[in-house]
């Protein structure tokens, strides 16, 4: 079973490719926090997750201090929304993408050309949009830079290609191809993501790292896949193969909890979920999380939010008219952070 790919089901990404160029050195862009994308997004969202696939050429990513280099076939992921600088060389102008987010995000995907005459790079840029408490979990074990490279093997290089080529039918108007780079986009940040757990180091610990152990791992995708099941601990040790005490430890060293503390806690972020975007009664939600009781969901959910659900359903984003009581009978089965450097700087230090 497959802890990530059972987790990303629950958080349903969407995705878009926004930006194709060739940059010739030298270059530099200076992009802005991902929240200030979701005014120009057909998206309720609460998180956006930047990527740049660099698919010729070179350069770096930065924030603050730190620099990420760069080379043809990496994919680099910005997973907290951090703002960042993006170039190839010592440009004398600093492009600042922010005035022209709403123009490149609602546009099409024509080839732009920009920078100066030297070394080419040829750049896609897309974004994620998901629900930020939903994959908070993956999110929490995440560095502010992500850099893997596809070329390792075929699968990368299929992919990129995959990714290429729908880009390209994109800037000619193919029917379709803007549905088909978007849904690349989906498939570009779980392959990101399993790249990376891959060359994780020993002793790392968080949840990523839990999913690539066999015995946490087994567990997550148990419990993912099947929250609302009556779980115990003897069940889910059973489910992974060792005993209590094994399980308990290995969650604490991988995620700092107990194995029913982050059911818990997984079953509470699905329902608070469900309350904002649904108009399904709060027995139902109770029920679809695995409780048969509102009274224990309600005093559960106020643990977690602080507030009942209906309360939290009230003060969340709108959502369509709610099934009248009646029917909740028969509802439930029985069982800026912009870089603290002045672009100048910035640029100077550009290599």
């Amino acid at each position: 079973m497959d802890a990530l790919s059972e987790l990303l089901r629950a958080v349903k990404l969407s995705g878009a490719v926004f930006f194709n160029a060739v940059c010739r050195a030298p270059w530099c862009f200076l992009t802005p926090q991902s929240k200030r994308y979701s005014a120009h997004v057909a998206t309720e969202a609460s998180h956006i997750i930047v990527f740049h696939l660099f698919s010729e050429g070179r350069g770096y990513v930065r924030i603050g201090e730190e620099t990420t280099p760069l080379v043809a076939g990496d994919i680099v992921m910005l997973p907290h929304g951090d703002g960042h600088y993006m170039g190839n060389g010592n440009p004398g102008e600093i492009i600042d993408a922010e005035p022209r987010l709403a123009e490149l995000l609602r546009g099409k995907l024509e080839l732009m050309h920009v920078g100066g005459d030297g070394e080419a790079t040829h750049l896609v840029c897309g974004y994620l949009a998901c629900e930020e408490r939903l994959i908070q979990p993956v999110l929490a074990g995440l560095p502010r830079v992500v850099r893997v490279h596809l070329r390792s093997d075929a699968a990368g290089i299929w992919l990129e290609n995959s990714i290429r080529h729908a880009v390209t039918a994109a800037v000619s108007n193919a029917p379709g191809a803007g549905v088909v780079a978007a849904r690349l986009a989906e498939v570009l940040f779980a392959e990101t993501l399993r790249r990376y757990l891959l060359q994780l180091p020993e002793g790392r610990a968080g949840w990523l790292a839990g999913a690539g152990d066999p015995t946490v791992g087994r567990s997550l995708a148990a419990l993912h896949r099947r929250p609302a099941d009556p779980w115990t601990l003897d069940a889910l040790a059973q489910e992974a193969g060792v005993s209590r005490s094994v399980l308990t430890e290995r969650f604490a060293r991988y995620l700092g909890k107990s194995p029913m503390a982050y059911l818990t806690d997984w079953r509470m972020e699905l329902a608070a979920e469900a309350l904002r975007t649904t108009s399904r009664s709060v027995m139902r939600v109770a029920c679809d999380v695995g409780y048969e009781s509102e009274a224990a969901f309600n005093r559960a959910f106020k643990r977690h939010f602080g507030v009942p659900p209906a309360q939290y359903r009230r003060t969340a984003r709108p959502v369509p008219e709610r099934a009248s009581p009646a029917s909740r009978l028969a509802e439930c089965p029985t069982v800026d952070s912009t870089p603290a450097e002045g672009r100048s700087s910035i640029a100077a230090q550009a290599k």
